[in-house]
C-alpha cells in the first residue's frame, strides 16, 4: 500500500497543542511562519512518500549486512539517505551557527514523524545524529563544535550513543571502557561497546561515535565516567575524514524487527589506535550523556506515533478493501468490506484515537523543549515531568496499535506477505532501548514527581483541570493528584511498585486533555469535513472508552509492594 503523510493532522498539532503561533511570536522562531511551516510539511510528506516509504519493505526483508568491509544498507538507502541530505532535511531545527535553519524543535519533531512513518528503520540513523547535536551543542568545546556540529547538522555525517557494554546494561555505572591520556588533549580508548544503532554503515562519509569510558584513578560507578568523541575516521588538517580510528564493527545483531538499522557490536582500540577527545570535563560524561539521552527519549516516544501512523493506515486500506460477510442485523446478506462491522470499525477507531494522543502527547512534550530554550524556566520543568510520559507511553501506544493492525488483517496479518506484522516487529525494541519503560517509571516516581517538593505535578494538574469538560476525564485527573500525593511520601517499593500503572494513568490524562482540547477544536473549526468529523469522533472515543480504563488502575497504582515479595524467587518457578 501507498504511504500519505498525515499532514492535515500534524498541522492541527502543531497550531492547537503545540500553539506554534506563540513560538513564531519570538524573534529566535520568527521565520516559522505559516506558510513556512505548510511548505516543510508537504516537502517532507512528497520526499518522505516518494523516496523512503517504498523502501520499508526491503529494508525489513533484506536488512542490514555486516560484511568484511563493514555495514552494508539494503540497496536503494545510500541514495535514499543522500537525498535527504541534498535536501537539507537534517537542517530544519539545527543551529544556524552551524549551517542550519534554526526552526522550532517541534518542527523537527513533525519531519522526523512524517520520515519515520514512511521508514522507521532508515529514520533511526538521522534521530540519534540529533542527540549527538545536543550534546555537542551543551558540552563540546568551540573547536569540536566547529569540526563537527555543521557536518552532522546536514546528515553529511552520522552520530551514534555508545553507553552498552556486555556486563553493563541498565546499570551504566558498571562500564568498564577505557580512556587513557595522551597528551594535547587526546586520549586512547580500549573497549567495547554493544547495542549501538547505526554503529557502522555505508550511507555517510563519516560516523561520529560519541562514547561513555572510564578514565584512569576514575572514581567507581557513573561519578568516574567521561564523555569522548571518537570519529570512525580521524580528521585531517582540512577537516576532512582521514586515517581510519580502529573502531571496528565485530557484528550485527539478528533482531525481532528493525532490520534495517544496523544494531553492532563495536570494538575500540584493538590495535591501541583508537583516539578519542574528551566531551567537556572528567566525570562529566553522565550530565552530557543524558543530555543526548533526554532527546533521544522523546524521538523514541515519537518512533511509536511514526509506527502507529503506518500500521493504522495499512489497517485502514485492508479494512475498506476486504469483502467478508454480510453485516449483522442488515437486511441485505450481500458480503460487505469488514470496515463495515462493528467491531472492526472499534478497532479502527481505536487505532486512530491512541495514535493521535500520542501525537499529542510527543508533539507537546516537543513545544515544551522549544519554550524552554526560549528561556522558559517552567517550560523546563513540565518537559522534565513529561519526557518519562512521552517515551514510555508513546511506545506503548505504539505497540498497542501494530498489534490491532494485525488482528484487523486476521489471518494475513498473521502472514508476512502483507506487512502488517512488520510494524508490530519494529515497535517491539522501543519500550526497552533508551530506558526501558520500566525505568522511565521509575524516574516519574523517583525524580520528576518530587520536583520543587511536587509543585512541578501539581502545576501540570492544575493546568488539566482548569480546562478539563468531561467529568470522566475530571476524576481520572483527580485520581492522578491523589496517587501522586501518595507516593511522594511512600516508601522506595511501594514507590516503584506503583510507578507504571500511575505513569499510565498520568499519561492518559493528559492526552485525554489535549484530546478533549482538540475535538472542542475542530468541532467549531472550518476544513476539510471528513478530516474534521474524524477528529471529533477519535477525541470523543478516547475521552469516552479510553480514559475510563486508566481510572481502573488506580488500585495497583495504591497498592502496596508487599504482595510482589510474597515469594521467594524459587517460587516464581513452581
Amino acid at each position: 500500500m501507498s504511504f500519505t503523510p498525515p499532514q492535515a493532522e500534524q498541522r492541527f498539532v502543531l497550531d492547537h497543542i503545540v500553539r506554534l503561533d506563540e513560538l513564531a511570536a519570538s524573534e529566535r522562531f520568527a521565520d516559522a511562519t505559516p506558510d513556512m511551516v505548510d511548505a516543510v510539511l508537504e516537502g517532507v510528506g512528497q520526499f518522505a512518500a516518494g523516496e523512503w516509504a517504498p523502501l520499508d519493505r526491503v529494508g525489513d526483508t533484506v536488512g542490514a549486512r555486516w560484511t568484511a568491509d563493514g555495514v552494508v544498507m539494503p540497496d536503494g538507502f545510500v541514495a535514499a539517505y543522500q537525498a535527504y541530505v541534498e535536501g537539507g532535511w537534517g537542517t530544519i531545527g539545527s543551529p544556524t551557527d552551524h549551517g542550519g535553519q534554526g526552526m522550532p524543535f517541534a518542527i523537527s519533531t513533525a519531519v522526523l514523524d512524517t520520515l519515520g512513518a514512511a521508514n522507521m528503520g532508515l529514520a533511526l540513523c538521522p534521530t540519534l545524529t540529533v542527540g549527538a547535536i545536543e550534546a555537542l551543542m551543551h558540552h563540546g568545546s568551540p573547536q569540536q563544535q566547529a569540526a563537527y556540529l555543521a557536518k552532522l547538522s546536514s546528515g553529511e555525517w552520522t552520530g551514534t550513543m555508545n553507553l552498552t557494554e556486555p556486563q553493563a546494561g541498565s546499570d551504566v555505572g558498571a562500564l568498564r571502557t577505557r580512556a587513557d591520556p595522551l597528551g594535547d588533549g587526546k586520549w586512547s580508548i580500549t573497549g567495547t561497546k554493544i547495542y549501538i544503532s547505526y554503529g557502522d554503515h555505508d550511507m555517510a562519509a563519516n560516523i561520529v561515535h560519541l562514547v561513555l569510558a572510564r578514565t584512569p584513578d576514575a572514581p567507581p560507578g557513573t561519578k568516574g565516567l567521561s564523555l569522548f568523541l571518537v570519529p570512525k575516521y580521524r580528521l585531517d588538517a582540512a577537516g576532512a575524514p582521514g586515517d581510519f580510528n580502529d573502531v571496528r564493527v565485530v557484528s550485527i545483531e539478528h533482531k525481532m524487527g528493525l532490520h534495517a538499522s544496523p544494531t553492532c557490536v563495536l570494538s575500540f582500540g584493538d590495535n591501541a589506535d583508537c583516539i578519542g577527545e574528551l566531551i567537556g570535563h572528567e566525570g562529566g560524561g553522565i550530565a552530557a550523556m543524558f543530555t543526548m539521552m533526554n532527546n533521544a527519549r522523546l524521538n523514541v516516544g515519537l518512533q511509536g506515533v511514526q509506527v502507529a501512523e503506518r500500521a493504522t493506515q495499512k489497517a485502514v486500506a485492508y479494512a475498506r478493501d476486504r469483502i467478508q460477510s454480510a453485516r449483522a442485523g442488515s437486511a441485505s446478506r450481500e458480503p460487505v468490506a469488514i470496515i463495515e462491522h462493528p467491531d472492526v470499525r472499534r478497532m479502527l477507531l481505536r487505532m486512530k484515537a491512541q495514535t493521535q494522543a500520542a501525537r499529542a502527547l510527543v508533539y507537546y512534550a516537543a513545544g515544551q523543549v522549544d519554550r524552554a530554550n526560549l528561556g522558559g524556566v517552567d517550560a523546563r520543568k513540565r518537559l522534565d515531568l513529561l519526557t518519562p510520559l512521552a517515551k514510555a507511553h508513546g511506545t506503548d501506544i505504539g505497540n498497542e496499535v501494530a498489534s490491532i493492525g494485525i488482528q484487523v488483517h486476521g489471518g494475513m496479518g498473521y502472514v508476512e506477505e502483507t506487512g502488517a506484522a512488520q510494524q508490530f516487529r519494529d515497535a517491539r525494541i522501543t519500550p526497552i532501548y533508551e530506558g526501558t519503560n520500566g525505568i522511565q517509571a521509575a524516574d516519574l516516581v523517583g525524580r520528576k514527581l518530587g520536583m520543587d517538593n511536587g509543585g512541578v505535578f501539581l502545576a501540570h494538574i492544575a493546568d488539566m483541570r482548569a480546562e478539563a469538560k468531561d467529568t470522566g476525564l475530571i476524576a481520572l485527573i483527580d485520581a492522578c493528584e491523589e496517587v501522586g500525593r501518595h507516593l511522594l511520601t511512600a516508601d522506595t517499593d511501594d514507590k516503584l511498585a506503583a510507578s507504571y500503572p500511575f505513569l499510565t494513568m498520568l499519561s492518559v490524562a493528559t492526552c485525554g486533555w489535549l484530546m478533549e482540547r482538540s475535538g472542542m477544536i475542530a468541532a467549531g473549526a472550518e476544513g476539510d469535513p471528513a478530516f474534521l468529523s474524524l477528529k471529533r469522533a477519535a477525541a470523543r472515543f478516547y475521552v469516552e472508552q479510553v480514559v475510563p480504563e486508566a481510572q481502573g488502575l488506580k488500585a495497583a497504582a495504591m497498592a502496596k509492594a508487599e504482595v510482589l515479595y510474597a515469594l521467594t524467587p524459587e517460587a516464581f518457578a513452581a
